[in-house]
């Protein structure tokens, strides 16, 4: 519902894809999926010139998946890690999972953050 209320902003179109059981999470894998699909879509709304967004969130066995990808103008050549990139960056890896920044499948940019669940 939180990353909903989000994608609900003005902006480009956000679609929400749940997929999973999401309602046991650990509050620390809640709070940096949160705070990372919060980021990705400032970065869309900010940077890309995007018409949509799609954000993914799939709960697996032992880990979540945050995926925010947009049909935007993609990253540029040069790009460079700002505080927003770092701060997802660090979000996923002080849990022990990982947050990558690339171009999407058929333009524009994606983040995806894998986020452990501890069993």
């Amino acid at each position: 519902a939180a990353v909903q209320a989000l994608a609900d902003d003005s902006g480009p179109s956000v679609r929400v894809q749940p997929e999973g059981n999401l309602s046991d999470l650990p509050a620390a894998v809640e709070v940096a999926a949160y705070r990372i699909a919060q980021e990705a879509l400032t970065n869309v709304r900010k940077h890309a010139e995007a018409r949509s967004a799609t954000v993914s969130l799939r709960r697996e066995a032992s880990a979540l998946t945050v995926r925010v990808a947009d049909d935007g103008r993609g990253l540029p050549e040069r790009a460079r890690s700002g505080i927003g990139l770092i701060s997802m960056r660090e979000r996923a890896s002080e849990l022990g999972g990982t947050c990558v920044v690339g171009p999407a499948a058929g333009g524009g940019t994606a983040v995806e953050a894998v986020l452990p669940i501890a069993g």
